[in-house]
């Protein structure tokens, strides 16, 4: 991967060019014609740098190579802001110098319409305070210039009459969509997936797969051996599905295991899936769920085996592998963190469980594995350390706030980041050591990504680049 040039291994002239392009760009002062000759004197991307699905090019919130701030703010380190339309938590994705946005822009009722609208929902009036409903939403696409912060695209995908309500603190725009080659991946859950080619902006194919989600979308779509990979785990169903990624036609269809709960309100999950190789060189895709862990057969869908952790239900947290274990949050209810081995064949709940912690352990953000420690936060803004060999504690700190991000690591440093803006920078190790905490502005939902040497963060108005 070719990376970013960081201050230390530029000449003092260009430090003060870059310097001077960055303040130039916060005041939008630089003409095309003056823009382009600076641009020319600094470091840039390559399109072998990319952030091509959530949480990041191994799907683990491991950044290999780049070194991003570690201060930054409104006015610290920020190279440029950009403001987006609409309402979405779903995570940017970047490659060849394009970064590739989701975003639903909706037309926001007064509060008698809504309370109109969800009276003609399956939801009772006890559950209305805690949900949104839109009179209709506009599915778009952005794609933002990855060295200037100009829009450079908005594409135009569906417009949505009626959806359904959504809870309060989720978005009609929450999965993050995949980069496969020339093809974007966007998954709005039962809204529609939609194939487009990168380089013209054009539909290839569109699936409408429709799903219950209660409270709105939220399982992101991976890519493995040319095809997506979809969880759709709803109210009244709950299945995974492989769609041929050159045409969006069905390859397989699984349902989930059978589940014991009163209501489909408790079968519903929102994971993302990861595609691991296991020590029997089975290639698995490992699929979190309502009560069950499941592993697939990623070329047929045919279940490898099935691991019972519970009543947890709403899954979100994506799991994490590393080379023999998968680590995996439970969801709501009394969230716990589960340590399984990989290579077993049928039902392995009372032979393959390594350990499990109860204690702080997140509903939405997922972990982050670190030199044999597994780093997370909960909702409420405890962060932990916990030993990958046997689930015990090594600290625990609260930070302050509510967390929905999931962390990511770069350049030996953990970087959380809260709904009130703050991203607090984190050296691993046995001791929490805080190195700083930065201040945005707006809310952070979506969680960051890093090309190089630049951070990029999305709130819920804008998005930046902040480099060193």
């Amino acid at each position: 991967m070719v990376r970013f040039c960081c201050p230390a291994d530029l000449s003092r002239p260009s430090r003060r060019l870059t310097r001077s392009l960055r303040s130039a760009l916060r005041r939008r002062a630089l003409s095309s014609a003056a823009f382009a000759i600076v641009l020319a004197s600094i470091p840039s991307i390559t399109s072998a740098d990319s952030w091509p699905q959530f949480r990041g090019p191994r799907g683990d919130g491991i950044v290999t190579e780049g070194n991003p701030p570690v201060e930054f703010g409104e006015d610290n380190n920020r190279t440029w802001k950009t403001e987006l339309a609409g309402k979405a938590w779903s995570s940017p994705v970047i490659a060849d110098g394009t970064i590739w946005l989701t975003s639903a822009v909706e037309i926001i009722p007064s509060e008698e319409e809504r309370l109109e609208l969800l009276k003609k929902t399956e939801n009772t009036e006890r559950q209305f305070k805690q949900l949104a409903i839109a009179k209709s939403i506009e599915l778009k696409v952005f794609a933002v210039d990855f060295e200037t912060g100009e829009l450079k695209q908005t594409i135009e995908l569906a417009t949505i009459e009626q959806p359904d309500a959504i809870h309060s603190l989720n978005s009609y725009a929450s999965p993050t969509p995949v980069i496969d080659g020339e093809r974007l991946i966007c998954h709005f859950g039962t809204f529609g997936t939609f194939c487009l080619d990168r380089a013209s902006g054009e539909l290839i194919w569109q699936r409408t797969l429709p799903l219950k989600h209660a409270v709105g979308p939220g399982s992101s779509p991976i890519i493995h051996n040319e095809k997506v990979i979809l969880i759709q785990d709803g109210m009244e169903r709950q299945y995974v599905i492989a769609l041929n990624a050159k045409t969006g036609s069905t390859e397989w269809e699984t349902n989930r295991p059978p589940m014991d709960a009163p209501t489909g309100d408790q079968k519903k999950a929102y994971c993302t899936p990861i595609a691991i190789t296991d020590s029997n060189g089975r290639e698995q895709l490992l699929c979190m769920g309502s009560q069950w862990m499941v592993s697939y057969n990623s070329e047929t869908g045919e279940e490898f085996w099935r691991l019972y952790h519970g009543k947890g239900f709403s899954v979100v947290p994506r799991p994490i592998f590393d080379g023999e274990a998968v680590y995996f949050a439970t969801g709501f209810g009394k969230p716990q963190l589960w340590a399984a081995r990989v290579d077993g064949t049928g039902d392995v709940t009372e032979s393959h469980v390594l350990w499990a912690v109860k204690k702080s352990i997140p509903a939405k953000p997922s972990p982050v594995l670190v030199d044999g420690l597994i780093y997370l936060v909960d909702d409420n803004g405890v962060a932990s350390c916990i030993d990958r060999e046997d689930g015990s504690n090594v600290w625990s700190k609260r930070l302050g706030g509510k967390f929905s991000a999931s962390p990511i690591l770069a350049a030996g440093r953990i970087y959380f980041c809260n709904h009130s803006g703050e991203v607090f920078v984190i050296k691993p190790g046995t001791e929490c050591d805080i190195k700083v905490t930065n201040q945005v502005e707006g809310q952070i939902m979506a969680s960051p990504a890093v090309i190089g040497d630049a951070l990029i963060l999305r709130t819920d108005t804008a998005l930046y680049r902040f480099d060193r």
